[in-house]
């Protein structure tokens, strides 16, 4: 099993920009696709990015879609997810978790391990 801390969010203005780490302990996360979720209140979980274990393969929302990057450090066994041009309806709870089936990695029932989360709000 392994660990997933979530950190780096906070409290930003439109347009502004988050960089969200998910730190890893207990194993490492080399050979595993690692994703990017998010809960808005009142909302569903929803899928934002995942990458590959190699990092070469990287997939997105549409909504986040040229806004959001999503990077590992495998030697860190850290994965990271770069916010920029910010909007209040990126406003939620975001989790990292670890992927065990990529081909079907909208799905949250295709994650494992999720962590505690790390809220962003983005305020107009």
């Amino acid at each position: 099993q392994v660990q997933l801390v979530e950190s780096g969010g906070g409290l930003v203005q439109a347009g502004g920009s988050l960089r969200l780490s998910c730190a890893a302990s207990g194993r490492t996360l080399s050979g595993y696709a690692m994703g990017w979720f998010r809960q808005a209140p009142g909302e569903e979980r929803e899928f934002v990015a995942v990458i590959s274990w190699t990092g070469l393969t990287t997939y997105y929302t549409d909504s986040v879609k040229g806004r959001f990057t999503i990077s590992r450090d495998n030697a860190k066994n850290t994965v990271y997810l770069q916010m920029n041009s910010l909007k209040p309806e990126d406003t939620a709870v975001y989790y990292c978790a670890r992927n065990k089936n990529l081909s079907r990695y909208t799905y949250d029932a295709s994650y494992v391990d999720w962590g505690q989360g790390t809220q962003v709000t983005v305020s107009s």
